[in-house]
């Protein structure tokens, strides 16, 4: 018996979401095979914008309003810009547009790259060279860590920013497609610039912190499933329950402690932040990290990744599918 929704007819009707999740394939394809471009980034870019505009904007009293009027003014621009180039030409653009800036807002290669060097620092015994690396992906003092104290460092930055640069990327490109992925990276940028509690940026920054716990409030839980899913589950689970209240950030707790719990690890304790200690709570259980858990952490963000593109992908078939099976 012939299939009864012919080919062309099910291209034809393929609905917008398959179409969406075919894109952040390709997107998430460009972003391994070629990772970040060298020179002329967009991300450099907006983080030399965002400077000068807190430069001028973060002063007088009222600096609250302020770092809400700067956020807008760096971020809604190129979210309105996206938006209007995807709303013209015919589909087939706006779903190249979508790729590419799929594929510019995912940083899944970069956090690649950045922890497998400070794990290959690590085997190689060179404990210097890996402390000044993994300070490149951490906001730590890394001076004085040890061995075990790096690879701690280096695997929860994996985990973190397998949410903040790869999940939460996705999952707002699955909202609002390229549209959404601009907007969260980017306000995802403006809260590690701009989003912490010193001085400086204590009453300036809390709009862009606020604002990128809002967006990253479901896309934190998501992946904190995922990565229970994929490892220790009930340890995981447990870690998150337990232990994520106590963490300062309402996302990065969920995320990291089911991640440590998934890989059997104690993270977290005490760490120095822009030269004074912080007591901060353990997250998972387990034993201390070491140099070779930075490539588990890495692979829990990869398979994470693969399982999303996967059930989005089988989702959208099987709604096909059934569509089929009912106009036969």
């Amino acid at each position: 018996m012939p299939f009864p929704f012919p080919f062309a007819e099910l291209t034809a009707a393929v609905p917008a979401s398959l179409s969406g999740a075919l894109a952040a394939v390709a997107g998430v394809a460009l972003d391994r095979l070629l990772g970040e471009t060298r020179r002329w980034h967009p991300l450099a870019g907006f983080g030399k914008l965002a400077t000068a505009i807190e430069r001028a904007a973060n002063r007088g009293a009222w600096r609250r309003l302020g770092g809400l009027g700067a956020w807008l003014l760096a971020v809604a621009p190129w979210v309105a810009l996206a938006a209007w180039a995807r709303s013209r030409g015919p589909a087939s653009a706006a779903w190249l547009l979508d790729v590419a800036l799929l594929y510019l807002a995912l940083g899944g290669r970069s956090l690649a790259e950045h922890a497998d060097r400070v794990a290959a620092d690590l085997r190689a015994g060179d404990l210097a060279a890996a402390r000044e690396h993994v300070g490149w992906i951490v906001s730590r003092h890394t001076a004085e860590l040890d061995e075990a104290g790096v690879a701690a460092a280096c695997v929860e930055s994996t985990l973190e920013n397998g949410n903040d640069a790869v999940f939460g990327v996705v999952f707002w490109f699955a909202l609002l497609g390229g549209t959404g992925a601009v907007l969260f990276r980017l306000a995802n940028t403006l809260d590690a610039m701009w989003g912490y509690k010193t001085e400086r940026f204590l009453r300036f920054g809390w709009a862009a912190a606020r604002i990128d716990d809002l967006l990253n409030y479901l896309p934190a839980r998501l992946t904190a499933l995922s990565y229970a899913l994929l490892g220790e589950t009930r340890a995981a689970l447990r870690c998150w329950r337990r232990q994520a209240p106590a963490w300062e950030s309402p996302n990065a707790g969920p995320v990291m402690a089911a991640g440590a719990g998934s890989l059997g690890l104690a993270l977290g304790g005490p760490a120095i932040y822009h030269g004074r200690i912080e007591a901060r709570p353990v997250l998972g259980e387990g034993r201390a990290a070491r140099g070779g858990d930075i490539a588990r952490a890495l692979s829990l963000v990869r398979r994470g990744l693969a399982l999303w593109l996967a059930l989005w992908l089988a989702l959208w078939l099987a709604v096909l599918l059934a569509i089929g099976a009912l106009r036969a």
